[in-house]
C-alpha cells in the first residue's frame, strides 16, 4: 500500500467489504482491469452534474508501468463522452507527484488546491484535476 506510511493514511485502509458494497448501491461504479483472467487494477467513480469523478485508482504494484491506469482512464473517459459528461475530474494528494504527473500527462490540468482536515486533526493538502472531454 502505497498510502500505509503516509501522514495521514488513506481512508481507503479503513473501507471494508461492506462499506464498499453500499457504495455501490447508492450510484457508485467500478472498473476492474484484468490480465489473464485476473484482476491488475481497479478505478472507482461516479457520474455528476461537473462530468465523471474517479477515484481509488489502483494498479498491482508488479503491475505499475505497463499502462494499466492509463487504459483504464481512457476506458473511462470514452464512457463519460458517451454519457455525455463534459469532463474527467479526480483529487490528488499533493504529496504524491508521480500521480499528479500521470494525470498531466494525459490531459489533465490542476483546477483548484484545498486542505481536506481528518477527523484526527490532521490537515491533507490536496488538487482537483480536471481534464475537458
Amino acid at each position: 500500500m502505497v498510502y500505509k506510511n503516509e501522514t495521514p493514511p488513506s481512508s481507503a485502509l479503513e473501507e471494508t467489504v461492506q462499506s464498499i458494497a453500499d457504495a455501490m448501491r447508492t450510484g457508485e461504479n467500478a472498473l476492474i482491469a484484468y490480465e489473464e483472467n485476473e484482476p491488475v487494477g481497479m478505478v472507482r467513480f461516479q457520474l455528476t452534474e461537473e462530468g465523471l469523478y474517479f477515484f481509488r485508482l489502483s494498479v498491482l504494484p508488479d503491475k505499475q508501468g505497463k499502462g494499466i491506469a492509463k487504459m483504464m482512464l481512457k476506458t473511462l473517459e470514452d464512457r463519460a463522452k458517451e454519457q455525455g459528461m463534459p469532463a474527467m475530474l479526480c483529487k490528488v494528494r499533493m504529496a504524491v507527484a508521480k500521480n499528479i504527473q500521470l494525470y498531466k500527462s494525459i490531459g489533465y490540468r490542476i483546477c483548484e488546491e484545498e486542505s481536506i482536515q481528518r477527523p484526527n486533526g490532521v490537515t491533507l493538502p490536496i488538487m482537483l484535476m480536471k481534464k475537458v472531454l
